[in-house]
């Protein structure tokens, strides 16, 4: 797919591209890349096969800037999202083999429209397009979080630590995007190779002080998680105590019953109380006693 930046992008085909002075986006796949990188005479060649995609960067040449994107997808950050590209002053290529970078440069064509088009500006949508939901999903775990809180008060919420602990890779995975995209975006404000236009870089200074906002952002919901994890740990502890606390009483309570029981029942031959005619009804009394006492007693403490 070829497009040319007019007032928005204009599709177009690859032959009327190179006749064209227009600065233009290309997303190919690495075959078209192989077929055709020499007619975009970049001097630079992109292995796409050899090499793996783990990070988002961008590498200045002597006539090109090539680099990556590994984007995390929102809804499982395992996914990632991996392709190359490689740009000059007259355009960007994108190299993917799958639909990620056309669905992109699609929305852009259907929904901008610029008063001052420019390959800078193409690009900042584009970067925009990455991050225009995470504000968003980083409210609603946020949200997610007092939640949790307001659960663990009430005695409500059972899966906390295994869903904070989720949260916490989730913002973890992001906040290593957002200084990737950092570091992308300060290397093309750098503009080495003078691609951009000076009044331009500003689209890059703009797009670096949004993803340092979302950083923050991510650094203060991952305090929060940390904050639920140690508020769900301490309540545990409570009721663990708690639970301790009764069988100690329960213990305590029938100690003295259990030494009453052992000692009557050695059954030595001259025990008084074993023909006494009102000794099994004082025995039955002292334990009741002695139960009514200690609950009274452990009442009067607020151990019970």
């Amino acid at each position: 797919m070829y497009y040319l930046i007019n007032e928005k992008l204009h599709k177009t085909s690859f032959d009327e591209l190179k006749k064209n002075k227009n600065q233009y986006v290309a997303v190919i796949t690495s075959k078209e890349w192989k077929e055709k990188k020499d007619s975009f005479d970049m001097g630079i060649d992109i292995e796409t096969e050899t090499k793996g995609i783990y990070s988002t960067k961008a590498e200045v040449n002597f006539d090109s800037l090539t680099g990556t994107f590994c984007i995390p997808d929102r809804k499982a950050m395992s996914v990632t999202h991996d392709f190359y590209f490689a740009l000059d002053e007259k355009g960007i290529v994108f190299i993917d083999d799958n639909d990620y970078v056309s669905k992109i440069v699609e929305s852009i064509r259907h929904t901008k429209k610029w008063r001052l088009p420019s390959l800078e500006r193409f690009i900042y949508d584009f970067l925009e397009y990455i991050v225009k939901d995470d504000r968003e999903k980083l409210e609603r775990i946020d949200k997610e979080l007092d939640i949790m809180e307001d659960g663990i008060v009430t005695g409500t919420e059972k899966i906390v630590s295994e869903r904070v602990n989720d949260i916490r890779t989730e913002i973890r995975d992001l906040r290593g995007h957002y200084e990737e995209l950092l570091d992308f975006s300060q290397e093309l404000e750098e503009n080495e190779n003078n691609f951009f236009k000076q009044d331009n870089l500003r689209y890059f200074r703009l797009f670096s002080r949004r993803i340092e906002r979302l950083k923050d952002a991510t650094i203060g919901v991952s305090d929060h998680a940390l904050q639920i994890r140690d508020i769900y740990k301490a309540y545990l502890d409570i009721k663990q105590n708690r639970i301790v606390t009764v069988l100690t009483i329960v213990t305590t309570v029938f100690m003295p019953l259990t030494v009453i029981a052992g000692w009557y029942g050695m059954n030595f031959q001259y025990m008084p109380e074993l023909t006494a005619k009102w000794g099994y009804p004082t025995v039955i009394i002292v334990s009741v006693l002695i139960v009514t006492i200690s609950l009274l007693y452990f009442k009067i403490k607020k151990w019970l």
